[in-house]
């Protein structure tokens, strides 16, 4: 559908836009009773000026310089810097006289003029403020408080009224990573300068592009000298880790440093354990979001006397933290429970937590080994690496232990093939093991921007379904507002696959059957594949196809 623009109608959208208080796009929307791309089409070929998208203003330089911030929000507005050609100003109005006046007095020299949705422009802007807000509230802390922290952290607070541009922009970019719920950041070198990225929720999203190669150098250099690294080799990678004092808590920085073809890259892992303790306090599997029957399943495998429960997927997909939901709902003091970890991410209470140093030789394989003579009752190992480790684990499954682990593979069905890729009896293995729980993370619709559409035919059948035969699903999808940071996605929920493992499945295992069998008979004895599940979160609203496509795999 289309939508020719004219002045009379301009005329009658300003009129109501004005009355009730909404925007100009909106207001067109509304009594043309026609799309919001119809409308953006409009209005740009009406007013002969670019419609800029999100990801365009994202991966071009806003200027709080020529503009500040402040009144960027005040006036819904903001400037772009593209590198090649002049300026840009940007508003969700390109009819608004007073505001284009304002702009002309308040910009020196020549500027041209876009435009773009007012929610996509407001994402931009929530997206933004945490960079410039951060500024003020780290001097506001310095004001309040003095020092108070070990000389293995570094206080954000302390340095706040440094001159320096590469520690403010440092320090900046560590409180917003933080405020964003972000679990890494990554520091890219280019040609260009530096470009600096967040992952929110799994998924990695462009937050800021400097054009500076000699900043961009400067600020890896920054990061190295607070984690002790040598800032003289740049040729090799680097690990370190450094702590700050944010807002009162201290969180804890993991750094790795890597050369690349245009300077050192670097990422940050983020951990704040004392955010994660208090979620722990909370923490069980209804809380990751599995769904009923799931939780029935892994809760009944976890309170078996002996056995193996292994859970398997991708780094990030959230292993460790069902395997923390598990012990917590068991833990009730009865039993002894001892686990190794590398690292240890946060404290789980009445409960003895090792955490692996290779470089004092305490490897997996020979701490498990002391664990079973500690007398545990309960042994949690943080990752299978190798044939020893995975030995020793199912040894301990087959003389009374319980066994928590787990291992990289892409399906309940791979990890048997993994462990006999390192060489492990098949009979022990196989006997040991009770469960094996396959688990990946789906993004969840923001509940604040979350809107009905219906997708179009070509989605459907990369998704695996038929047009015209979908009317029992409630599909929605995310606009993006200031809330999800404009990526229209809020959290994450998990879904499990799960194979409960009996004397027919062992049978089936150990006789090498074809997988095809296997898993026709593990869905008879009522294995839900994971795609299912999958799309019966989107047959509820809860999530996306796009999203089901890009963390599961369509039989």
């Amino acid at each position: 559908m289309t939508l020719v623009l004219d002045e009379r109608l301009l005329r009658r959208a300003q009129a109501q836009a004005n009355t009730h208080g909404e925007p100009l796009i909106v207001a067109l929307q509304l009594i043309s009773n026609t799309t919001p791309e119809a409308v953006l089409a409009a209005v740009q070929s009406y007013a002969a000026c670019r419609l800029w998208r999100l990801p365009e203003m994202e991966a071009t330089a806003p200027d709080f310089g020529m503009l500040s911030f402040g009144d960027c929000l005040k006036r819904e507005c903001v400037v772009l810097r593209p590198v090649d050609g002049p300026p840009v100003f940007v508003s969700s109005n390109p009819f608004d006289e007073a505001l284009l006046n304002w702009a002309t007095y308040q910009l020196p020299g020549l500027f041209v003029m876009g435009f773009a949705h007012p929610v996509e422009l407001k994402a931009l802007l929530g997206r933004l403020e945490g960079h410039e807000q951060a500024l003020s509230q780290l001097v506001q802390l310095e004001s309040s408080e003095e020092g108070g922290l070990e000389t293995t952290a570094i206080s954000l607070t302390s340095i706040a009224n440094d001159e320096s541009q590469v520690v403010r922009l440092v320090n900046t970019t560590l409180y917003d990573a933080h405020k964003s719920g972000a679990s890494d950041i990554h520091l890219e070198n280019t040609a260009q300068g530096l470009v600096i990225k967040y992952r929110i929720d799994g998924v990695l999203g462009l937050v800021r592009q400097i054009p500076d190669p000699a900043l961009a150098e400067q600020v890896v250099s920054r990061l190295k000298v607070l984690a002790e690294l040598d800032i003289g080799e740049k040729r090799i990678p680097q690990d370190g880790r450094f702590a700050v004092s944010l807002e009162s808590r201290e969180v804890d920085f993991r750094v790795s440093v890597m050369p690349g073809l245009f300077g050192e890259d670097a990422v940050l892992r983020i951990l704040d354990k004392q955010s994660l303790s208090a979620e722990l306090k909370s923490l069980s599997l209804d809380v990751l979001g599995f769904d009923a029957e799931s939780c029935q399943t892994i809760r009944r495998l976890a309170s078996q006397p002996y056995g193996m429960l292994l859970v398997t997927g991708p780094t990030g997909s959230g292993k460790t933290t069902s395997l923390y939901a598990t012990l917590s709902e068991i833990n009730h003091g009865d039993d002894k429970i001892i686990t190794i970890e590398d690292p240890v991410e946060y404290q789980l209470p009445g409960v003895l937590q090792i955490p692996v140093n290779e470089r004092k030789g305490l490897t997996f394989a020979r701490g498990l080994r002391s664990i079973l003579r500690h007398d545990p009752d309960k042994i949690l190992v943080g990752e299978i690496r190798d044939r020893e480790t995975a030995e020793i684990a199912v040894q301990a499954a087959l003389t009374g232990h319980l066994v928590f682990t787990t291992v990289h593979a892409n399906s309940v069905f791979d990890v048997i093939s993994r462990f006999r890729h390192i060489g492990l009896d098949a009979y022990s293995l196989v006997t040991a093991l009770n469960g094996i729980v396959a688990q990946r993370l789906v993004r969840l619709i923001c509940l604040h921007c979350s809107e009905p559409y219906s997708p179009d035919d070509d989605l459907l059948r990369a998704s695996g379904l038929q047009p015209g035969k979908v009317t029992d699903f409630s599909f929605r999808r995310g606009r993006g507002c200031p809330h999800c940071r404009g990526t229209g996605y809020k959290g994450r929920r998990a879904l499990a696959e799960i194979l409960v493992l009996n004397d027919e499945t062992r049978e089936l295992i150990l006789q090498q059957a074809p997988l095809s069998q296997l898993k026709l008979r593990a869905q008879a004895l009522g294995l839900k594949l994971m795609r299912e599940q999958a799309l019966a979160a989107v047959k509820a609203g809860a999530t996306t196809l796009q999203e089901i496509n890009r963390v599961t795999f369509m039989e």
